[in-house]
């Protein structure tokens, strides 16, 4: 198959792609998204088979504006739309209850509830109005791997099995959206972002919780991110959790470092082998996909090593995606 890149001023291509059931990567504030029309269950079916992901992780769909969602959503209580007023177009994604039968089990898993998006970004905004329909947006790249952040990514993973990719530059944000469950009593969140719990308690006017548990192997999970592992490139990840451990590793050739600059300046390795995340977390939350890749493309590298954060719900989203690509393995002083 051959796989299109599209220009921003090429979506009227992109969409017709999407209307015959074919599969286009599309750009997003947060990472891009692999999309296919969400009512359309051979479509939506071909989107686990491009990534190989498995079939019980349930979907995302990505809607232009509420009234769109509101089409499958069975109702859209008040919270929710306290959290769209404050929020939408932006990194949140609201589980709420999908209408029945307006959405095929393939999107939600055969469960009751179904995790909207509304991202901040104006090409996948004209994409979907035109398109007429909501597409399903999980990251576009092979499963487990980094979530991608540039159109290249998307092609590295995915070149001849999709039709097409849109364009739109490097994303901003740079970790998937924050996931807010508003199908239960008290508000949970299941997959932390760049909106955090303290900021969706504020806007709510109520405490959220934050999802610690595992989802058991017979289950199906309610939205993607808390089953399976994620984000790993080939190279076993460890996370350094204290800045001053970098000076006891046992660094060689075959190791590689993703950290911020100060601490890269500290060390002695080839620049090769080190992956600057920026000066501050923030940029550490942009470039941590980017780094993940950048070293899965060195076949010499047989290690990597990055910094943690801790200290504040900022790291969440951080961190989340960083203990998943490490498997939970943190460096332990000897």
């Amino acid at each position: 198959m051959e796989t299109k890149i599209f220009s921003q001023n090429q979506i009227d291509d992109a969409v017709k792609l999407l209307a015959q059931g074919d599969l286009v990567a599309f750009p997003t504030e947060t990472v891009y998204g692999l999309g296919a029309i969400a009512t359309n269950e051979q479509a939506v079916k071909n989107v686990y088979a491009a990534k190989g992901r498995p079939s019980d992780n349930p979907l995302i769909v990505t809607v232009s504006d509420a009234t769109m969602m509101a089409e499958y959503a069975k109702e859209v209580p008040e919270r929710a739309q306290k959290l769209i007023k404050k929020f939408w177009p932006g990194p949140l994604t609201l589980l709420l209850y999908v209408k029945p039968h307006s959405l095929p089990k393939a999107v939600t898993g055969g469960l009751d509830t179904v995790a909207f998006r509304c991202p901040n970004d104006e090409l996948t905004h004209e994409l979907i109005s035109k398109l007429g329909y909501p597409i399903v947006g999980p990251s576009a790249n092979t499963s487990t791997k980094p979530s991608p952040t540039t159109a290249e990514h998307v092609c590295h993973d995915l070149k001849g099995k999709i039709a097409g990719i849109i364009d739109g530059g490097p994303t901003e944000v740079g970790l998937e959206s924050t996931i807010i469950d508003l199908s239960v009593a008290t508000p949970i969140v299941l997959r932390p972002g760049a909106i955090t719990p303290e900021e969706l308690s504020a806007a709510l006017g109520e405490k959220v919780l934050i999802n610690t548990g595992k989802v058991a192997d017979k289950d199906v999970p309610k939205a993607p991110g808390m089953k399976y592992r994620h984000y790993a490139p080939s190279a076993p990840v460890v996370v350094v959790d204290d800045p001053k451990d970098f000076a006891h590793l046992n660094l060689t050739n075959e190791t590689g470092v993703m950290a911020l600059s100060k601490i890269l300046n500290e060390i002695e390795l080839p620049a090769a082998n080190k992956f600057n995340l920026g000066e501050n977390l923030a940029d550490a939350d942009h470039n941590l996909f980017g780094g993940l890749r950048y070293f899965d493309d060195k076949p010499n590298i047989k290690q990597i090593f990055v910094q943690g954060f801790s200290g504040s719900e900022d790291t969440l989203a951080y961190m989340n995606r960083l203990n998943k690509a490490a498997a939970g393995h943190h460096y332990m002083p000897k």
